[in-house]
């Protein structure tokens, strides 16, 4: 049986004549993406501020997504994974909750409102301390 590989590098010819493995590549180019999610879930958990996560959502996906097409796909990876993950774990703990879906929902459309490049500061709360 022949093994199926495939070559991200085509795409890209010039990883090829630089010695830089296309693997490296497309974790050169999510790796400050995924960074900036990170960043945005430690302000957010740093901030302890009810009523904040969709500012944060926003803001994380929106840092990412300005680092380009690698920091826009691992803004939508990221967020895909973390919803699916808690909606899976919410349904298994709290059943189907009408509230919980609403918030993942809306936390959702506040990660593509930041992954579109859209202002973040739309979902800001009144009185966030200025820091975040």
């Amino acid at each position: 049986m022949e093994k199926f590989t495939m070559n991200i590098g085509l795409p890209f010819p010039f990883l090829h004549f630089s010695g830089i493995s296309p693997a490296s590549f497309w974790i050169f180019c999510l790796f400050p993406g995924a960074w900036d999610l990170v960043g945005a879930y430690w302000d957010m958990r740093q901030a302890n501020y009810q009523h904040s996560t969709r500012y944060f959502h926003a803001w994380g996906n929106y840092d990412a997504a300005q680092g380009g097409p690698g920091g826009i796909r691992a803004a939508k990876v990221i967020s895909n994974a973390r919803e699916d993950l808690q909606g899976l774990l919410n349904q298994h703990h709290f059943g189907s909750s009408s509230c919980e879906l609403e918030n993942l929902n809306t936390d959702q459309k506040a990660g593509e409102w930041g992954q579109s490049g859209n202002d973040p500061k739309h979902f800001r709360p009144a009185r966030l301390p200025k820091e975040y």
